[in-house]
């Protein structure tokens, strides 16, 4: 596959770049980070107002820019080499990914004009199973449990690791039908955050510049206008959502890559020993020259994935798309490889950086933990490395039979 970015993604990287590399700094990153939100309102509110970078996927019938993955993607990276501290993660990657993957016409026509218009929203799924070692990053992660009486369900349980949990003003929740196990008897249901019987707890993370949330269902009632699909049968659709924000999230994950060599670079460049920089010292060189390696490659993997991605939700709204099938596996080899390259770039720009390189004062350090904070959000490498080779598998065997 040939790729190029067209004049107009061009003008979006750029334009992105420009905009963060004022409104991102390092005090306005350290100033949202001590927020109980954990961004700048009035930064959100410019975001949607003036650039509409959460309209990116929303189609034009629904007021949005109708733009796709690689749009979002490009946005993504350069949010990543800013550590911006929004909620565009969320609530474009989790929620509007949902609403057009799974969500009725009437369920966008309702939700969409108004995240469009600034409405923030965010996707919880994950159980008890993702705290254990490796995490359980799939559909089988769900373990809140749902039943439906009448016209309405009740749903319950505990859900963690909720990206803006504690702030989202909507919610997409995973549950199951008791005693289902797997994709099968899973229901994606939407609801306002502030409904009876949501209890939302902030939990203190690592990653500073990204809050997340446990979120305790107690009795909640919600009618059937809530279920987004089929009952019972979200469980493709809840993993081809995944795989979505899987590829932003590595994309996020080389915009910060990125940053931390050019962190180094300049640092080097700057500090002085022996009479000279340490920058044209031979193994700093060859450290900088293997982390540029590593981005690059990244680079190739993340492109590759958002066209993929894009294929895959142009088929989930029933267009056709030949390379949709390949979605899970270009969403695990960007994240698996990205989530290597960012820690080990984070470490190494550590490294070159000597002792000051932990201090406060600088910010290799927030880099380093979102590095370690990402790399396992949706699957760690070796998750994600697990999961390639039962692709292979589960091919080879199809082929054979």
């Amino acid at each position: 596959m040939h790729f190029a970015f067209t004049d107009e993604q061009i003008m979006i990287r750029d334009s992105a770049e420009s905009f963060l590399m004022e409104v991102s700094t390092s005090q306005a990153v350290r100033a949202a980070m001590a927020t109980d939100t954990g961004y700048d309102p009035d930064l959100w509110r410019s975001i949607c107002r003036d650039l509409g970078w959460q309209s990116t996927l929303i189609p034009e019938a629904h007021g949005g820019l109708g733009l796709g993955i690689v749009e979002l993607v490009a946005l993504q990276e350069q949010m990543g080499r800013f550590l911006l501290c929004s909620p565009f993660y969320a609530t474009v990657c989790f929620g509007i990914t949902s609403l057009l993957v799974a969500g009725t016409e009437s369920q966008q026509a309702e939700y969409l004009p108004k995240i469009n218009a600034g409405m923030t929203a965010t996707l919880a799924f994950a159980g008890a199973a993702s705290a254990h070692h490796g995490g359980q990053w799939d559909a089988a992660a769900v373990d809140a449990v749902y039943e439906h009486h009448g016209d309405h369900f009740i749903l319950n349980g505990t859900l963690k690791y909720v990206v803006d949990g504690a702030s989202s003003e909507l919610l997409i929740i995973a549950a199951r039908r008791t005693a289902s196990v797997g994709n099968d008897g899973i229901s994606l249901f939407i609801v306002p955050a502030s409904t009876a019987g949501i209890v939302r707890q902030q939990q203190p993370t690592m990653d500073q510049t990204r809050k997340q949330a446990d979120i305790v269902l107690h009795n909640l009632h919600v009618p059937e206008s809530a279920l987004m699909g089929a009952e019972g049968k979200a469980g493709p659709q809840l993993q081809q959502i995944l795989n979505l924000a899987t590829v932003a999230l590595a994309a996020e994950q080389l915009g910060g890559a990125q940053t931390v060599l050019d962190m180094a670079v300049a640092y080097t460049k700057e500090r002085v020993q022996f009479g000279r920089s340490i920058a044209s010292f031979q193994a700093i060189k060859h450290k900088a020259a293997d982390m540029m390696t590593r981005v690059e490659v990244a680079r190739s993997g993340v492109y590759y994935a958002a066209c993929v991605a894009q294929e895959a939700l142009e088929a989930a709204q029933g267009r056709p798309a030949p390379l949709a099938a390949e979605l899970p596996e270009a969403a695990s080899i960007a994240k698996s490889y990205c989530s290597d390259t960012y820690f080990k770039n984070a470490g190494d720009a550590l490294q070159m950086y000597g002792g000051v390189g932990f201090t406060w004062e600088y910010d290799v350090h927030l880099h380093f933990k979102r590095a370690k904070a990402s790399e396992h959000y949706l699957g760690n490498g070796a998750w994600h490395r697990e999961r390639l080779a039962q692709i292979v598998l589960d091919n080879r065997n199809g082929a054979a039979a």
